[in-house]
């Protein structure tokens, strides 16, 4: 059981671990910094740097613009990020007009608690388009903006202290997005037949970075070192490039899900059981799950009916998603290739029965098997 867990999620455990070394170092770098060299040298460096990487990739995504809406909102977002610490920097360091609190005793720090958290904000919009496509628009954003901007009014318009309640609410909507991350693998599942660059498990890292990134901004809040701001800086700049270069080369699955114009919604004639027949005659005979980008709407060739259905047929006759289904006939194939050519390179036999990679297939097979292919013997 431990070995299946490690070999599904070592990538993820690999990605963990890097994180929290690189979180830990940093902390501990940023404790020998002299708070003067932090003040007059590293932190408008980092401002700069954070500047330069959102300018830089929001041009880039502005290049390669191409409709794709959720490239759209990270190029919007990168290019607000980059202007606001442009702006910061011209402010803090050129005209040298305080307008970030330091020390949670200074009057400006509530208030840089709450453009803090705007800036959250603004982190959460990426996740939010892939996990929940097509709801977040104008007037949805601004709802969810509303009780921040009303407590950050309160807080300072009022002589109540409001920090606590304001920080917590980006946790709000942080745990609002991890509820959405099941639904959106099972939405890829009943549509695709591979996981490979449309996996949950890339949303799930970002969303680790963006907790480090808040846990690192609590620390300094609650215990404050001007000098740990070097972390939480630098886990902002890690943000910023790794998730731009995802965006920039990651296939955007909903994009990738065809579909047909005027589609029917046509009546079900045939009974379940008589389709799902159909389907497995179909699957065996014309064999179109050898194709890495074998889909569901594919199997409309066969059956004219309308996705929802498709769906919901497979997971009622089959008890399980489309790409479970789809998955079972290639290892059926990779099961009948070990056994007629022993020798058969492992990326040979994932090629073969349709597998997008080597580390796609040895993942399926030992889910649905319990062994790896080179295991196993028929």
């Amino acid at each position: 059981m431990i070995r299946n867990l490690w070999f599904n999620y070592r990538s993820e455990v690999f990605f963990g671990v890097v994180l929290f070394t690189l979180t830990v170092l940093s902390y501990w770098l940023g404790a020998f910094i002299p708070e003067s060299v932090f003040e007059n040298y590293v932190n408008p460096t980092e401002y700069i740097c954070i500047s330069v990487i959102s300018l830089f990739g929001a041009a880039l995504l502005f290049v390669h613009e191409d409709r794709n809406t959720i490239r759209r909102s990270w190029a919007i977002v990168l290019l607000a990020m980059g202007c606001f610490y442009l702006v910061l920097w011209v402010i803090e360091f050129i005209l040298h007009i305080r307008v970030i609190g330091g020390m949670p005793s200074d009057p400006l720090f509530n208030a840089s608690v709450t453009f803090g958290n705007l800036l959250a904000f603004m982190l959460f919009i990426y996740p939010t388009q892939i996990l929940r496509p097509g709801w977040l628009n104008w007037w949805r954003a601004v709802l969810l903006l509303l009780p921040m901007i009303i407590l950050g009014v309160v807080d300072y318009f009022v002589p109540a202290n409001l920090l606590y309640i304001i920080m917590i609410y980006p946790f709000v909507i942080f745990l609002m997005l991890c509820r959405h991350i099941r639904k959106y693998r099972q939405w890829c599942e009943d549509n695709f037949s591979t996981m490979d660059d449309i996996d949950v498990q890339w949303i799930v890292r970002y969303l680790t970075m963006l907790f480090v990134l808040g846990m690192a901004f609590y620390f300094i809040v609650f215990w404050y070192v001007p000098n740990r701001m070097f972390t939480q800086n630098l886990t902002f700049i890690l943000i910023l490039s790794y998730t731009t270069e995802r965006v920039l080369y990651r296939p955007d699955p909903w994009t990738r899900l065809r579909t047909k114009e005027n589609e029917e919604d046509k009546t079900d004639e045939l009974s379940n059981t008589a389709n799902m027949a159909m389907l497995d005659s179909w699957m065996k005979e014309q064999r179109p799950y050898l194709s890495p980008d074998f889909q569901l709407l594919d199997l409309q060739q066969v059956l004219p009916l309308n996705r929802t259905y498709l769906s919901q047929l497979i997971n009622s006759e089959c008890g399980c998603s489309f790409y479970q289904w789809v998955n079972r006939f290639r290892i059926e194939e990779a099961e009948k290739l070990i056994a007629a050519q022993p020798g058969l390179k492992l990326q040979d036999i994932a090629e073969r029965c349709g597998f997008s990679s080597p580390t796609m297939f040895t993942r399926a097979f030992l889910r649905e098997t319990g062994v790896k292919p080179s295991e196993w013997k028929g």
